[in-house]
């Protein structure tokens, strides 16, 4: 059994969903469409609702642990949220029954182009990006993956003009074996989910490079040249694959999106320099390279150095599907900006709040507070990652005058950024941290929740957690 499988190959074939969230359920319910004989384990409850939906399938299913049921099966599919050392999991590898994500085999059945956004930062605002471009251009389109809806859940909707969006996390391409999207975009890779990785950073990235493992000529590789680890892993790649579309703020690219400063660097023209159209080339092609001066960065919607990332990211992925450059330009200057991602909610006595929640790592914190001058009340802590916290003091020192710590790693917070603030507090609730924050606060500051830390100590996800910081700020 060779994958990719198609629908009539995924007929009568013995299939373990090993976990009931929300992906497990989707692949579940798409594999036994096509006539799979499909068996869910979870070793808690699954989703809620997971059971109703299951059973509502005709889809048998066991909670709370595990049996040797679990392993009677062809291959199993895993979800993003179970680890390698979970039992099915394990006692598959064991076995020598393949392992595959949700993802992978959802795009086994996926007819349209993919454009597969990864990233330790940014995936979700460049993703969001992208999307609203394809909008814009008034193509047919779908988003899916680690944000909004698994790919399992729409697949059957994609026909070959579809162009299909994809936010792609680790826990995703963990299992993919044959997952080759037609664009894909790396833009950073930093320490996160360590745990999940051993503490590994290597294993981490490794996983992230998946992203492009199975691409080949014809596809596009969009990277940041100006992430070390990205580059040299790209660099390492042999000729003839995929074509490479750098993006750099930093320098000017042969290929690629760039940033040609004026003389004070303070502003800036986002430069494309690609073939026409940029897909259906290999890497190495000698084709002539076009340049075009795409947009001022002052008029881009999002601000910020890592907003420039995404929107260079974003306006190659996009020209990529052979999105106009005038739909790109438009697209990026008139963005809204991503829930839970420095998002503005409120200005309270001269004090504007911003929930910033979807900042899970340490490095999604950094671009937080480098977006803003100074006068900054962070509130941080969650449930810890095997955070480093050294790469943000100096930057606390700069521009944070308070530090509300909050959640499980709340001791460790203070411990590393306490003294490198003025004034610093410990919470026991979001409401808690919002009351300590505007005691802190004076007119011109800012209050930013950017916790550097999951959420699953006191919320249920970061948008749980992002919706509880807006409705307390909203009550002031």
């Amino acid at each position: 059994m060779t994958p990719p499988l198609t629908r009539d190959q995924l007929r009568d074939r013995r299939v373990t969903v090993a976990g009931a969230a929300r992906s497990g359920v989707a692949a579940a319910r798409l594999l036994t469409k096509y006539g799979a004989q499909v068996f869910v384990t979870d070793s808690g409850a699954g989703a809620a609702g997971a059971a109703d939906a299951l059973a509502a399938a005709g889809i048998a299913a066991e909670w709370g642990g595990h049996t040797a049921r679990a392993l009677e099966a062809d291959f199993v599919v895993v979800s993003p949220g179970v680890p390698d050392e979970a039992p099915p999991l394990a006692g598959a590898v064991t076995a020598g029954v393949p392992v595959y994500s949700e993802l992978e085999v959802a795009s086994w059945l996926c007819a349209g182009p993919i454009v597969a956004i990864t990233g330790s930062n940014g995936k979700t605002t460049t993703t969001s990006l992208v999307a609203h471009i394809v909008r814009q251009s008034g193509r047919d389109m779908v988003v899916a993956g680690n944000i909004g809806q698994p790919l399992s859940d729409v697949v059957d909707e994609v026909t070959p003009e579809t162009i299909v969006v994809l936010e792609v996390s680790s826990f995703q391409l963990d299992h993919v074996s044959t997952f080759r999207p037609a664009v894909a975009v790396l833009l950073n890779v930093t320490p996160d989910h360590l745990v999940r990785y051993d503490n590994d950073f290597e294993k981490y990235a490794a996983s992230k490079y998946r992203i492009f493992e199975s691409q080949g000529a014809g596809d596009v590789l969009v990277y940041n040249v100006d992430d070390a680890m990205v580059a040299g892993a790209v660099a390492a790649l042999p000729d003839g694959g995929a074509q490479r579309l750098g993006i750099s703020i930093e320098r000017e690219l042969e290929r690629g999106a760039f940033v040609r400063w004026d003389s004070t660097a303070t502003a800036g023209r986002i430069v494309l320099a690609l073939t026409e159209p940029p897909r259906g080339r290999a890497a190495g092609d000698d084709t002539p390279i076009h340049e075009e001066e795409l947009m001022a960065t002052n008029d881009l919607a999002l601000r910020g150095r890592h907003n420039l990332y995404n929107s260079l990211a974003a306006a190659i992925a996009a020209r990529a599907v052979e999105i106009r450059s005038d739909v790109v330009r438009q697209s990026l200057a008139s963005f809204e900006g991503v829930p839970h991602r420095l998002e503005r909610v409120r200005t309270v006595g001269g004090v504007t709040f911003v929930n910033d929640s979807k900042a899970t790592n340490v490095n999604a914190v950094w671009y937080a507070l480098e977006s803003f001058d100074a006068g900054v009340i962070l509130i941080a802590g969650g449930r810890d990652k095997g955070n480093d916290y050294g790469p943000l003091k100096t930057l606390v020192e700069q521009k944070v005058k308070g530090v509300v710590a909050i959640g499980e790693s709340a001791e460790k917070v203070l411990a590393e950024l306490g003294p490198h603030a003025p004034h610093t507090a410990r919470a026991s609730s979001m409401e808690e941290a919002i009351q300590y924050a505007r005691l802190m606060a004076e007119s011109g500051d800012i209050v930013l929740l950017s916790p550097a830390c999951a959420s699953f100590d006191m919320f249920r996800d970061y948008e749980d957690r992002g919706d509880t910081f807006r409705d307390v700020v909203m009550g002031l």
